[in-house]
């Protein structure tokens, strides 16, 4: 059970409820209706303003690859209300409908995006079983003895022990104590205070994590279930659908991926109305296709509800459980599971965001979070300063391209500040391995004079002691090329990415 990280940063939209009127009302005069009708769609259709967080005033704010539900929630209940109160054709409403979804595009205003959630297993299991999902009973540990004494409370006649880190592949994997595996079945409870006195303190050496390990602080004692058959099922926000869909399918267990190229009749996809939820319908028809039986069918669906539930209370993007199986015993089990969040909900959602798990991160990339960056550190000498994930690993691409070899990935995003710039250069000159740096903009929404303006100051404050190659473009672009000119600080200048590219290598390779 896991969280993933999205390997993009999101892009989000501030989207009012001024503009979405403003698209209703350009629908209607586009398809000629003489009077437009969203004058009939008060404000008080829905409770908008209790959607929305309260800095923000009336506004919703999206991500568009992620949680459409908010704004559907307007659009569909002004559709609704519409159909209620006029004898409208039901295709005039439901422009204005498709009308709203396409305010989408409009980029009112692009929000610094920040570092996706994650959660260790134990807190997930929690979360899921505080609303009724069943999950194996389990008992987390700091210490070898509280492992011991949590095994004996269970009194399970089989008892897993898992290290409680966020990479994957635990089961596989080595601790510096000598005990190889992270996950360890045994039916005595004293061996779990001797495998715990191995694990708890000592680093775990994963396919996915750093070559040294991460440090193992907490262990999960929990109780072992067999499995007589496992199935797939999820809930996510799907963009075609403009709503949430279940998926599942009866070959659980294995990569979902490979299931749906193989074998995609066997994946089953059913969309959810996002007033109505789940119906006891539905819930029965995707028990029946993941082929639960008898008394099991009853059970799954009642499961697969919950899961709709919690999906809605903790505004996730994504509730995947894999495997949702079933027990010899004849029960029905969601015994490992991933859940996006939806982070434009992190005001509402204070509890579940305060678990989030830092510790596993390096330093540098915690200290950048402070400040709305987003770093992660490769191994080569050439530090990249850019905005936006595309262009970053654009910039990283052309660097190696050119024979190079990007020290970083750094996002500066969109909602830039000159204090982000300093902050940004001051990470990038204290890694050793940074021998020159590459600072490649593309100014949109980007003011590039902000951009100037916090280089010239970093230059001065940090006596930047390492080449500095500058690649600006868009919003302002003159004016931030005049103070870098007249800044009279040692900045190379590049007309273009590869130009930026080709001198901060031969700045390099001078070296």
């Amino acid at each position: 059970m896991g969280f993933g990280f999205r390997s993009q940063s999101p892009v989000y939209n501030v989207i009012s409820y001024e503009k979405i009127v403003s698209e209703l009302q350009r629908c209607d005069v586009s398809r000629g209706f003489r009077e437009p009708i969203v004058s009939q769609v008060p404000r008080t259709a829905v409770n908008w303003d209790a959607m929305c967080p309260q800095e923000l005033g009336s506004t919703i704010s999206i991500h568009p690859g992620g949680c459409y539900s908010e704004l559907l929630v307007f659009c569909t209940a002004a559709r609704q209300h519409l159909d209620a109160i006029s004898d409208l054709p039901r295709d005039r409403s439901r422009s204005c409908y498709s009308a709203a979804l396409r305010a989408l595009s409009h980029k009112a205003v692009q929000l610094t995006p920040r570092r996706w959630l994650n959660l260790q297993e134990y807190q997930s299991k929690k979360l899921m079983a505080d609303h009724g999902v069943t999950v194996q009973r389990f008992f987390v540990a700091d210490t070898a003895n509280d492992a011991l004494e949590a095994a004996k409370r269970l009194k399970a006649r089989e008892i897993v022990l898992k290290a409680q880190i966020l990479a994957g592949g635990r089961g596989k994997g080595v601790f510096n104590s000598g005990l190889k595996g992270g996950v360890h079945l045994t039916k005595d409870p004293a061996e779990v205070g001797q495998l715990a006195k191995q694990m708890i303190g000592y680093n775990l050496a994963t396919k996915q994590t750093p070559k040294d390990g991460v440090k193992v602080k907490k262990v999960m004692v929990a109780e072992a279930l067999d499995i007589s058959r496992e199935t797939y099922f999820a809930i996510l926000m799907d963009r075609a659908s403009s709503g949430p869909v279940m998926v599942g399918s009866p070959q659980g267990g294995v990569d979902i991926e490979e299931v749906a190229a193989t074998t995609p009749h066997l994946i089953f996809k059913e969309e959810i109305d996002i007033f109505e939820g789940v119906k006891e319908s539905q819930a029965l028809c995707m028990a029946e296709n993941l082929g639960f039986k008898g008394p099991l069918q009853q059970q799954a669906a009642d499961q697969i509800k919950k899961l709709y539930n919690l999906f809605l209370k903790i505004d996730a993007t994504q509730v995947e459980v894999n495997p949702f199986g079933e027990t010899p015993e004849g029960q029905v089990v969601c015994f490992d599971a991933k859940i996006n969040f939806d982070d434009n909900a992190e005001f509402r959602q204070k509890e579940i965001f305060a678990m989030d798990d830092k510790s596993e991160n390096e330093p540098i990339e915690n200290e950048a979070a402070k400040y709305d960056l987003k770093y992660i550190g490769l191994d080569g000498n050439i530090a990249c300063f850019v905005n936006g994930a595309g262009l970053a690993m654009a910039t990283c691409d052309i660097i190696s391209l050119n024979g190079g070899k990007p020290a970083n990935f750094l996002d500066l995003g969109g909602g830039v500040k000159e204090a982000q710039v300093y902050q940004a250069f001051k990470l990038l000159s204290a890694d050793p391995k940074v021998e020159a740096i590459l600072v490649n903009i593309f100014g949109g929404i980007v003011n590039c004079a902000i951009i100037a303006n916090g280089i010239t100051k970093a230059c001065r404050e940090l006596e930047l002691k390492v080449p500095l190659v500058v690649r600006l473009e868009g919003t302002n672009v003159h004016e931030a090329q005049r103070i870098l000119k007249e800044s009279g600080l040692p900045i190379t200048s590049a007309s273009d990415l590869e130009d930026a590219a080709k001198k901060a290598v031969a700045c390099v390779a001078k070296k």
